[in-house]
């Protein structure tokens, strides 16, 4: 998956906000011509996922033109705007138009006063649903993203709900890496990770809609853990029915900010290079090569069984020890 930080321009200030979004674009951000370039790099490389981030995507006016060329090329392009007054029905119906495949909405708490809280925004919860309604009927494909903190920890079965009650495809949870403004968060224990997946996993085999974890490899851990557990030993090479290796920061996954500068993931801000060299930066940049080597983990991430199912958050590593192998 590739994942375009289109602008750093956004009119919510998140707690957590890993870009540390402003309210005007950046004057260096890539242009209309840039993006589509990017477009081709993405389609060169042989990715078929783009993702469209921020800041908030919508802030861009090229963004139905954009999302329109990907579409064009083959990619299969999803957004994750910001649940804002720019999102409107007429946005999202042109959207649907361009190929649009996938709408992701944040929703970090059961209800407003947590929701909000952490958006620092009023009324950031009530847009959120009203999005995910209006483009549900529209006949768009909608998720939801959480980033779990110690916030909202025990409104996850709630947030469950809501996602079971919009009829979202996919549930995103995100676990906190220290970067950006989500330095000043505080992150869960581990002890409080590890009830998180386990309840995640409970959850998968009966909810109406797919769970994945970001910046949390070792839900695949867990999942394949229960598995071996009751017997289920057949297919136990792919790990969880997914890709053979687990997505991680550089493998799988490439980042590019909007200025243009390739990082293995927006968690683990190290550049490596420019957007125009997006398929050699990928395959041959030594970080990037680095972090698909599981033999090259340090600490407890290199002595652990599970290391070439899992990996570890390189990004978490790198936040907490400066190491990205740590």
């Amino acid at each position: 998956m590739v994942f375009w930080e289109m602008t750093q321009a956004c009119d919510l200030a998140c707690k957590h906000c890993r870009a540390c979004a402003v309210p005007h674009a950046d004057p260096l951000e890539l242009t209309t011509e840039q993006g589509m370039a990017l477009l081709r790099e993405v389609h060169g490389l042989g990715c078929p996922n783009l993702v469209l981030t921020g800041g908030d995507p919508a802030k861009r006016a090229d963004l139905v033109p954009l999302v329109a060329y990907g579409t064009s090329l083959g990619l299969r392009v999803a957004l994750t705007p910001s649940a804002t007054p720019l999102v409107t029905a007429e946005l999202l119906s042109q959207l649907r138009d361009a190929g649009l495949a996938r709408l992701a909405l944040s929703v970090d708490g059961s209800g407003p006063a947590t929701h909000d809280a952490f958006r620092n925004v009023s009324g950031s919860f009530a847009r959120s649903l009203e999005i995910l309604r209006e483009a549900k009927a529209l006949g768009l494909t909608t998720q939801i993203n959480t980033t779990v903190s110690t916030d909202n920890l025990a409104e996850l079965p709630d947030i469950a709900a809501l996602c079971a009650e919009h009829g979202v495809e996919l549930w995103s949870v995100f676990f906190l890496v220290p970067t950006g403004r989500g330095a000043q968060l505080g992150a869960l224990s581990p002890d409080q990770v590890e009830d998180v997946l386990h309840y995640l996993a409970a959850l998968l085999e009966q909810s109406s809609f797919d769970i994945k974890t970001t910046a949390a490899p070792h839900f695949r851990r867990v999942l394949l853990r229960r598995k071996l557990d009751r017997g289920h030993v057949a297919g136990l090479s792919d790990g969880i029915g997914r890709a053979a290796r687990g997505v991680n920061d550089g493998q799988g996954i490439v980042f590019v900010s909007h200025r243009g500068e390739v990082y293995p993931s927006g968690f683990l801000p190290i550049p490596c290079g420019h957007v125009s060299e997006l398929s050699r930066v990928y395959r041959e940049h030594p970080l990037f090569r680095a972090l698909r080597d599981p033999s090259r983990l340090e600490g407890k991430c290199g002595e652990c069984e599970w290391k070439r199912i899992c990996g570890g958050s390189r990004a978490r590593a790198f936040a907490v020890t400066g190491d990205p192998l740590g």
